[in-house]
């Protein structure tokens, strides 16, 4: 072997350099390495607690669901019942309403033809007034309309549904 050279001499501080910094860094690395078997550990309960509450919530949400279905269910039931009452209420008021209304006009009438001579007729009330309307008089004066009553009004009845 010959004499050192500075190149050599170069080369073994690099490599003592380099040993330090291994020496100096082995500390660090393996507390990193614990940390991380630490952090692997706490990802597994955490998965293992986890999983099960989701299966949990998985359940719940199915369970919800039905419900809400019956829910569903319950409420397209009573919007038909309610209809159907309305529909009924509706009809009854027609066929009931209707005659008494007819008897009641046709009373008025009678009252008008045989009451005392001199005597006012009574007015109509407001249920009376609502199912007439005031005839208007005609173009021609000679003519009366087709629809007008003995009593100058025309006679309405509210539509049925039925």
């Amino acid at each position: 072997m010959g004499p050192v050279t500075l190149g050599q001499i170069a080369g073994i501080i690099a490599a003592l350099g380099f040993l330090v910094l291994v020496y100096f860094s082995i500390r660090p690395l393996i507390k990193l390495g614990g940390v991380l078997d630490r952090l692997s550990e706490s990802l597994k309960e955490l998965t293992e607690h986890t999983l099960p509450a989701i299966d949990e919530a998985a359940k719940t949400v199915a369970e919800a669901n039905n419900q809400v279905k019956k829910l569903d269910a319950i409420t397209d039931a009573a919007a038909r019942t309610s209809e159907d009452i309305s529909a009924m209420t509706t009809l009854v008021t027609s066929t009931v309403g209707a005659p008494f209304l007819a008897v009641r006009r046709g009373a008025e009438k009678m009252k008008e033809a045989f009451g005392k001579p001199g005597e006012a007729t009574a007015k109509p009330n407001r249920d009376t007034q609502k199912m007439r309307e005031p005839v208007r008089e005609p173009a021609d004066q000679g003519e009366k309309p087709h629809n007008a009553s003995a009593s100058g009004f025309n006679e309405t009845v509210a539509p049925s549904s039925y």
